[in-house]
């Protein structure tokens, strides 16, 4: 028994996230019955599936903006040695913001915030890590740059209204790679996007997930999708 377990210890430092028999539903509406998934650190995953069949709302329950009307979902938490799987359902608020900021989330409408190119980066090093204009500042040009966009004084000046498309995409994932998280979740990165532009924003999802030095996985990935080109592209599990 105590093998058994010290190997079920060990095989769950390994997991980022793990859903167990989940259900949801909006009424009479079951969207989730049963679903299991488990995401193992480094991975890329892709939730593929038309419009309307659960795949936001499951993303919604592991981000923890709906609760699992059955079921459980577990995650691991940085702030622990060796990342243990906690439940978020049973931590207080402050325990959960911790786990959150181990996180970045590149949503379909980008929901980047009113004002300039900067403010977008810099809220939540502001808010959450305390930093000052003088540590966001080359924070910010590095991300920018992870994404290939301009770094110049204009464009960090630019506001968020004026952006392309494809601009203002990867400014939403520049802003997620900011406070360098352990996973990126991706809700329908390439929706509304030109061709060109949407294989731009393929090959970043993989850029971004990759030591490009090391050519190891330097977090886990989690795409929600109906994108047959990027499934083909990116070659997630």
């Amino acid at each position: 028994m105590g093998n058994e377990r010290q190997a079920n210890d060990e095989a769950a430092q390994d997991v980022e996230i793990r859903v167990e028999g989940l259900c949801g539903a909006f009424d009479d509406h079951h969207v989730l019955c049963g679903v299991d998934l488990e995401i193992r650190r480094g991975e890329v995953v892709a939730v593929v599936g038309g419009s309307g069949c659960g795949k936001t709302v499951l993303l919604n329950h592991i981000l923890g903006l709906l609760t699992p009307d059955a079921g459980r979902i577990l995650v691991a938490d940085h702030e622990q040695p060796g990342a243990a799987l906690v439940d978020p359902s049973l931590l207080d608020n402050a325990e959960l913001d911790a786990i959150h900021t181990h996180w970045g989330v590149v949503f379909q409408n980008n929901a980047l915030f009113s004002g300039t190119v900067y403010d977008n980066i810099s809220l939540w090093l502001e808010e959450v890590r305390e930093l000052g204009d003088d540590a966001i500042l080359p924070i910010a040009r590095s991300v920018l740059t992870a994404v290939a966009l301009p770094t110049d004084d204009d464009f960090l000046n630019t506001d968020t209204n004026d952006l392309s498309g494809g601009m203002a995409k990867r400014l939403a994932v520049a802003r997620a790679l900011s406070m360098d998280p352990n996973v990126i979740f991706y809700d329908e990165p390439t929706t509304g996007l030109d061709p060109s532009s949407a294989v731009q924003i393929q090959n970043l999802i993989l850029a971004t997930h990759f030591d490009r030095k090391a050519g190891a996985p330097v977090r886990t990935t989690v795409i929600i999708t109906h994108d047959k080109d990027l499934l083909g592209r990116l070659q997630p599990r």
